[in-house]
């Protein structure tokens, strides 16, 4: 059974689920947006019986994760998010971990396996080299793109910030029903994940994430060296595994072309889902994991 754990670091208060043996292997994993920590709840109970000290963090801006200061830039950029995770691993006192995560996870898994690969000892990335191009992402997509990510280019703008502010369970609704086509969930699975929306920085973090990836917004100055390392697309050099959801409008065509971003062992699947592979296939989930961890020993 998870337990509800906090752990402090220089910036958070970090609330994080926490399953299985202290002394057991670790494993990080992290959700994206507009998700949270229960899409893991059956991988957690698969990896904890495999051994794992599972540890599933809400991210900076949901749930009851909180900024320790007023003061501090309300940032969602990919360095934040990276460094949040090797920020964990230091208040837990945990040297090296297995990272997996998914959308935003996706992005710090493989933002803190590029930038601090001496802490991490192996990868499961969704959607796999999730480092953000923000050059990228200041050029248009063909239209049937744009037609996917139109809530990004909402929170460009303050209607967007407003809509979010007001309206934020029906958008983050919609944005379940349209990424996961097929699967079915009850209106208490959603309404159990949305209270995490209610967080007081949930907004602010959001829109600043996706400014910053269309470079309509500055990041934070502390960690503008993090961003220019990342700007250099680094190759990931732990041993990874990475996944797509075959149904994922977000990721037509798959992300198998990205196996020369891997430098180490490397492996890549596609499962039968949408977005949310870690709650629409749990099981294909967990076995990437333990398979890395079959890997590394």
């Amino acid at each position: 059974m998870s337990s509800l754990r906090t752990a402090r670091t220089e910036t958070l208060e970090v609330a994080f689920l926490h399953e299985g043996a202290e002394a057991g292997w670790p494993v990080v994993l992290t959700h994206g947006f507009p998700y949270d920590v229960h899409a893991f709840d059956e991988v957690v109970s698969h990896l904890a019986r495999a051994g794992a000290r599972v540890i599933v963090p809400y991210l900076r801006g949901f749930g009851p994760t909180r900024f320790l200061s007023s003061n501090t830039m309300r940032s969602g950029q990919q360095a934040a998010l990276g460094q949040d995770l090797i920020d964990l691993l230091d208040a837990l006192g945990i040297e090296r971990a297995i990272l997996a995560g998914y959308d935003w996870g996706g992005v710090a898994s493989c933002v803190a396996s590029a930038l601090w690969p001496e802490r991490v000892t192996g990868l499961v990335s969704y959607a796999g080299y999730d480092i953000v191009d923000v050059e990228r992402l200041g050029h248009a997509f063909a239209p049937a793109m744009e037609r996917e990510i139109w809530y990004q280019s909402l929170f460009q703008l303050e209607r967007g910030r407003e809509c979010l502010t007001l309206h934020r369970r029906e958008l983050c609704r919609a944005l379940w029903e349209r990424w996961s086509p097929g699967w079915t969930f009850e209106e208490s699975t959603f309404e159990r994940t949305a209270t995490s929306f209610d967080n007081p920085d949930f907004v602010d973090v959001v829109v600043h994430a996706y400014r910053f990836c269309f470079g309509t917004a500055a990041g934070d100055p502390a960690l503008a060296s993090f961003e220019a390392r990342l700007a250099k697309k680094p190759t990931i050099g732990v041993p990874t595994l990475t996944l797509d959801g075959l149904r994922d409008p977000l990721k037509p065509g798959g992300t198998a072309h990205h196996a020369s971003m891997f430098s180490a062992r490397h492996e890549h699947r596609a499962v039968d889902c949408g977005h949310n592979l870690p709650w629409e296939a749990p099981h294909d989930f967990a076995d990437a994991i333990l398979t890395v961890r079959g890997w590394i020993g």
